[in-house]
């Protein structure tokens, strides 16, 4: 049967269920023959059921029953301006205040506020922090200024920039439901996930990166504590990375961009960093979209490497690398994101 013609109506799928019923078959016997004939374009088995339960108690008509309630002619302009000024005076309203204040369905109004009023109700956006006055100026400014370093140097900037982040590693990392989705077909019951903690073991893995790939992974040892100190014997370490890695760019210069952390502010921290001459790029508080190893870098290992356990750490730290280590160059140059976000 061509796609065409197996598009029937709902009303044309009720016949079909009605016929088979006449002739003494079940619900899903039934359900079973119309997927085989109509395939994708089949009811599904809850309608199946439902109809099939109708007929055998006697139902003759296919047709859907009238629908009860008020008419439609309750959509009036004068009642969409009534709700509107019911939902700009708290726009936390309930439908079914408004079907209350104003005696409609609920539907009706829902209706209303959709389809005429052209509004949704959504959810509040958590942030890390409320900025003050004075935070949002200095992104402001922050922001004009680095568009101004960049200027039409765009590709230059970018190949200049150094930045560091780090995050956690787990031994076992959970998916999520969403990247644990698979295709199913029609009227099949969902796969089962059981929920899983993530593991205790974990390593903090302190990533030096630039737009031509990762300079230096360190992970703290257990035990230790990520302190002035540790930090700024890692801005070291990067210093060389780059001298041995990336010939000719110390002399261009580096833009080093770090977040606010307290270990990344503290006073042998910024010593260090004075030492290793690099130029710091002011990165505003509180303003993870401008770390591109948040929005980035550390979004996408993670994901690649969430549901696969490790036996040891040594695994988990070849797993790291072996993510980075096989990623194009071009990948890396993420940067550009940064000053789009700006």
């Amino acid at each position: 049967m061509s796609a065409e013609s197996s598009n029937l109506s709902n009303i044309e799928h009720r016949a079909v269920i009605k016929y088979f019923v006449k002739k003494g078959k079940t619900p899903k016997e039934i359900f079973k023959d119309m997927v085989s004939v109509l395939q994708e374009s089949a009811p599904s088995y809850t309608m199946v059921k439902k109809w099939a339960r109708l007929f055998q108690q006697g139902r003759e008509s296919c047709e859907d029953d009238p629908r009860p309630g008020r008419p439609v002619t309750v959509v009036t302009e004068e009642n969409v301006r009534k709700i509107e000024k019911l939902v700009l005076a708290d726009q936390r309203i309930k439908l079914w205040q408004i079907a209350q204040e104003l005696q409609i369905s609920k539907e009706r109004v829902g209706e209303i506020i959709h389809e005429h009023m052209n509004m949704i109700k959504i959810s509040a956006r958590w942030v890390p922090k409320m900025l003050t006055p004075f935070d949002k100026q200095r992104r402001l400014q922050t922001s004009k200024d680095f568009l101004e370093l960049v200027g039409d140097n765009i590709d230059e900037i970018c190949d200049r920039i150094v930045t560091v982040d780090e995050t956690w590693v787990r031994q076992y990392d959970p998916e999520s439901k969403q990247e644990s989705m698979q295709w199913t077909k029609k009227g099949e019951r969902p796969p089962k996930k059981f929920k899983v903690q993530k593991s205790a073991s974990k390593l903090m893995a302190t990533i030096f990166w630039d737009s031509e790939g990762v300079l230096i992974i360190d992970y703290l040892p257990k035990g230790t504590t990520m302190n002035g100190q540790y930090y700024a014997n890692l801005l070291a370490q990067a210093r060389k990375a780059v001298v041995q890695k990336r010939r000719g760019k110390l002399s261009r210069g580096v833009l080093f961009l770090q977040d606010n952390a307290s270990v990344h502010t503290a006073r042998v921290s910024r010593q260090a960093l004075k030492d290793t001459g690099f130029s710091e790029i002011d990165h505003p508080t509180y303003s993870p979209d401008l770390a591109s190893s948040d929005y980035f870098l550390f979004s996408n290992s993670k994901k690649e490497l969430r549901g696969r356990r490790f036996v040891d750490d040594n695994q988990m730290k070849m797993a790291v690398e072996s993510h980075f280590n096989c990623k194009e160059r071009n990948i890396f140059g993420r940067f550009e994101g940064v000053i789009h976000q700006m």
